[in-house]
């Protein structure tokens, strides 16, 4: 018998055969403090607008990130309590398919520091118009950081030297470019670019994107969190809205590849003296 099933047949005996409390309780096996106990709710309020605020920001966060957030944040709450408010909040995402390795897996041969290597790659996506439209993503393969991501409906090879060119202003230029071989990527001047500026351009074999592992899972991350999480009317807002995703993602948002911290925390912690 369930304790509270006890307190009900105390209860009963209590109102329908006039007997004691005390007498109740010993007939029931149940302990008088049990009787009186009066469970104290837990004050939710700063948890719950913790999850509102971060979720409303993030829509497609699941549990794992906002929990690495809330300890980066130093925030008071444990696992336990943040999972049952989640839970409570509905806020449970679609279970992803178990992962599976490949067959054959292959190192990358990512950059060991800050600024040696790079890795680029296109993606598309359209309008409420549908009008389509192309960015154009670089990230760093040390620290997974987004470097720039540019947006047009046409992103022909000078566009994307110019890009490159604009980065190595700002950066310097790193040891190698890692890409694959779109048609923008093995054009002739790009290569007389890279070599000007010592840069080797690696492209990865034709038809396995695992190669350039590192900006296809940024590619998803992007995707989903922005291009699939919001309808845009023009380019300008999806410009707008990709760089405050950006100053998040660098920032704020925990990498669990970097020990649960932003790229450019890690950064600054691994190289402290090394300024942007």
């Amino acid at each position: 018998m369930t304790p509270q099933r006890r307190i009900d047949v105390v209860q009963t005996l209590m109102a329908d055969h006039g007997m004691s409390q005390r007498k109740a309780c010993v007939a029931s096996g149940i302990a008088r403090s049990t009787l009186r106990y009066c469970h104290k709710q837990p004050d939710d309020s700063g948890v719950i607008q913790f999850m509102q605020t971060y979720m409303a920001t993030n829509p497609r966060h699941g549990f794992g990130l906002l929990y690495a957030s809330a300890r980066h944040q130093n925030q008071p709450w444990g696992k336990t309590v943040l999972w049952r408010v989640y839970c409570q909040l509905n806020l449970n995402l679609p279970r992803r398919g178990k992962k599976r390795c490949c067959a054959h897996p292959t190192a990358s041969g990512g950059g060991k520091a800050a600024h040696q290597g790079w890795s680029c790659d296109f993606m598309s996506d359209a309008l409420w118009s549908g009008r389509r439209f192309r960015t154009f993503n670089v990230i760093d393969e040390f620290n997974r950081e987004a470097l720039r991501i540019e947006i047009d409906t046409s992103l022909p090879a000078a566009r994307v030297i110019r890009a490159l060119d604009e980065l190595v202003e700002v950066r310097g230029a790193p040891l190698f470019i890692r890409l694959d071989n779109g048609p923008e990527f093995i054009a002739h001047a790009l290569a007389e670019w890279a070599k000007t500026k010592g840069i080797a351009l690696n492209h990865i074999q034709p038809g396995k994107p695992t190669q350039n592992a590192y900006v296809e899972r940024f590619n998803r991350t992007y995707r989903t969190e922005v291009l699939d999480c919001y309808v845009f009317d023009s380019l300008q807002e999806v410009r707008d809205m990709t760089a405050d995703w950006l100053h998040r993602y660098n920032h704020h948002r925990p990498h669990e590849a970097l020990g649960s911290v932003p790229p450019v925390e890690y950064r600054v912690t691994k190289f402290p003296n090394l300024y942007f």
